[in-house]
């Protein structure tokens, strides 16, 4: 039996998946210490659901696509719309090299990916899916690529794919980061902070703490100065902010319409939610740039992290689960090549072209984060490091503006290559 449901009742199922995986993360100690998102833990929960309701009823469910849809173009709206390039220069060389260390990355991340894939027999266009699209990119790139290789290029299962392998993403990039840059901590010879119980006096305990307390504090500010960091902190905006930020949101959607059909056909044919955030940009750095716009950042903060949740909840609920029965096995060995492959690429690249200094290792350590999963596993790696050997002020201001902003980017031009070469057509 088929159910369909409309935009109403897609949004009621939504929201409740929302308030189910608030709860979870809340109780279940594993899910909030490897930052498993609140839409992917209640998602989860529900997409077993309904594939009990399909193997035992025999029901199946036609969920609300356009609402999907526009949820998912205002998430990668608010990424371009947040991709200031002065930021880039504020960030110095060492930030331009990272960014280039990082593209390496994804681009051997794609190839290993697909190479793999090919070897067992399977779709190559499934290794992009085990590699960038569901690792560097998250859920959200999962959900939105996983519905164009489905539509356009015919790869049955791509989002359920990519949903089940950014999760595993999130909780490998969280094991991996910490003892990558332990290792290399170690090997240059720093100590750990002293604690409380080798303190030789109560005096120089709270002034070393005090100073610290600083530092770390001074760490976490300029962390939270990057918009998709903490989207729970509390964010004033007004009603006018809205409105304004709205209109934006309406004009890069509007050129991702009009670009989408421009393009269609054409050698430049890009997915609609790639045009999308390349209009975010455009809008941007013209409004900042040229006419000194005054960007309202927290409004587009919360605006595209609801977007996110919401369209996160749905692509979980719209999952089918039956079809990855039969990748389960070779999927996870792919997976775990590619936890190896970032642990040795941290390791022996990110922490030698950064500088083999104490910020590099802790830079090592971020980049495990974002890229097998997301950007706060890449906060949580540092922050879990300098807590233990002292601060690092290259490593916050760095990763951040990179994982959170321009990687999506990156990663966007390296996944229409890839998905444009010859032998994967």
């Amino acid at each position: 039996m088929e159910i369909t449901l409309n935009g109403y009742y897609t949004l009621i199922l939504a929201t409740l998946v929302l308030l189910l995986g608030r709860f979870l993360v809340k109780r279940i100690k594993f899910l909030s210490e490897f930052n498993i998102p609140e839409p992917v833990a209640g998602g989860l929960v529900a997409a077993i659901i309904v594939y009990a309701l399909n193997i035992f009823f025999g029901y199946s469910f036609n969920f609300q696509q356009e609402l999907q849809t526009a949820c998912m173009l205002m998430f990668f709206a608010s990424i371009g719309l947040s991709a200031d390039f002065g930021r880039l220069k504020a960030g110095g060389t060492p930030l331009m090299i990272f960014l280039v260390v990082v593209s390496t990355y994804i681009f051997l991340q794609d190839l290993l990916g697909v190479s793999l894939m090919s070897l067992i027999g399977q779709d190559p266009l499934l290794g992009l899916v085990t590699g960038s699209i569901a690792l560097t990119g998250g859920h959200g790139t999962a959900g939105a690529w996983g519905v164009v290789l489905e539509d356009k290029y015919g790869v049955t299962g791509a989002t359920t794919l990519g949903i089940a392998c950014a999760t595993y993403g999130l909780v490998a990039g969280g094991l991996i980061g910490g003892p990558v840059a332990k290792r290399l901590i170690k090997k240059l010879g720093v100590q750990p902070l002293p604690t409380p119980e080798q303190q030789s006096s109560v005096e120089k305990l709270a002034g070393e703490q005090s100073l610290y307390s600083t530092q770390h504090n001074e760490n976490e500010d300029r962390a939270n100065k990057e918009v998709f960091e903490k989207p729970d902190n509390i964010r004033l905006i007004t009603a006018s902010s809205t409105i304004e930020t709205l209109a934006l949101f309406a004009a890069a959607l509007a050129f991702a319409d009009v670009m989408t059909g421009i393009a269609k056909g054409t050698w430049f044919e890009l997915p609609t939610f790639v045009w999308a955030l390349g209009g975010g940009v455009i809008i941007r750095n013209t409004l900042t740039t040229i006419f000194d716009f005054d960007m309202f950042d927290r409004a587009i903060d919360v605006l595209g992290n609801a977007s996110l949740s919401l369209f996160l909840a749905m692509a979980l609920l719209s999952l089918k689960l039956w079809e990855l029965t039969d990748l389960a096995g070779p999927v996870l060995l792919i997976l775990v090549a590619q936890t190896v492959l970032m642990a040795a690429f941290a390791y022996f690249i990110t922490f030698r072209v950064m500088g083999k200094d104490y910020d590099s290792a802790v830079l090592a350590a971020g980049h495990c984060g974002f890229g097998m999963g997301a950007t706060p596993t890449a906060i949580a790696n540092m922050q879990a490091v300098t807590d233990r050997y002292g601060t690092s002020h290259k490593a916050f201001l760095i990763v951040p503006m990179v994982g959170a902003f321009f990687v999506d980017i990156v990663n966007a031009t390296i996944l229409q290559i890839f998905t444009q070469m010859p032998f994967l057509q």
